[in-house]
């Protein structure tokens, strides 16, 4: 669409609102109060204008619309780039976003419907509440050392050992930091969190400068580099789902859990 039909269309649905959308000078445009009260509604508008599209093309066995994807940073149950392939190929018209998150917030946009499906890590027994579940996998904890730390050779360590090390690990508060602060505190030892990153690349990455130690999933550690891994005697465990929404699921998400070998009735 040309900028002056734009332009005619937004003075065509201010006058029909009776109110400015828009505070327009030479330089920019910007939302009115009036404008920014209208925009939520505009946009669920358009979101359910898209919906019913891709409804009507799955009647007629073909699949369209958005899929919004979360996960956390550490998934590694599944390969997600292969699925995601697979299920490019099989439906090429949908557009997919993925948002990198904690568990326990992605959860809860699965839920309120800003995400499609999530790819959650969670301690044992933390189960997630509010959507439908499918558990993928339980994966023990592992000691992430620089390949040059007084560790890297050892065959296992214990938590009462690693207790004396500085550690890196995800924002206090997160799924995936309290499974660890659990167990530590549950042994009855405190540690030290020096660092405070978001992403495993980058836990990795201070880790192997030897300036601390962290724990990690088992199964994501092959992805790592510049690190060695040591098995833990009492490591925690930490249980990977899949997430949707219990109600109002688009036929690209129910496509897509289809692909991953969940029923879309499940």
């Amino acid at each position: 669409m040309v900028q002056s039909a734009l332009s005619h269309q937004i003075a065509r649905l201010e006058r029909e609102l009776g109110a400015r959308l828009f505070e327009r000078t030479s330089r920019r445009v910007r939302l009115t109060p009036a404008g920014a009260a209208f925009l939520p509604a505009a946009r669920q508008c358009l979101e359910a204008a898209e919906r019913a599209a891709a409804e009507v093309a799955a009647a007629v066995g073909e699949v369209r619309g958005r899929l919004a994807v979360g996960l956390i940073p550490t998934v590694a149950a599944v390969d997600l780039p292969a699925a995601l392939r697979e299920f490019r190929t099989r439906h090429p018209h949908v557009r997919i976003s993925l948002r990198v998150g904690a568990s326990e917030d992605l959860a809860e946009q699965v839920e309120q419907g800003t995400l499609d499906v999530a790819f959650l890590g969670l301690p044992s027994g933390a189960a997630p509440r509010g959507v439908a579940v499918r558990e993928l996998a339980r994966d023990r904890l592992v000691a992430v050392v620089a390949p040059g730390h007084a560790l890297a050779g050892e065959p296992m360590v214990t938590l009462s050992r690693l207790a004396a090390e500085v550690f890196v690990d995800l924002p206090a508060g997160t799924a995936g930091r309290i499974q660890s602060d659990l167990a530590f505190a549950a042994a009855g030892l405190t540690r030290d969190v020096a660092f405070e990153v978001t992403t495993a690349d980058y836990i990795a990455r201070l880790v192997g400068q030897d300036l601390c130690v962290a724990m990690l999933p088992a199964a994501h550690a092959p992805h790592l580099t510049g690190v060695r891994t040591v098995e833990v005697a009492d490591a925690p465990t930490r249980v990977e789902y899949v997430v949707w929404s219990r109600v109002g699921r688009s036929p690209a998400a129910s496509a897509f859990l289809e692909a991953l070998d969940i029923p879309a009735d499940d």
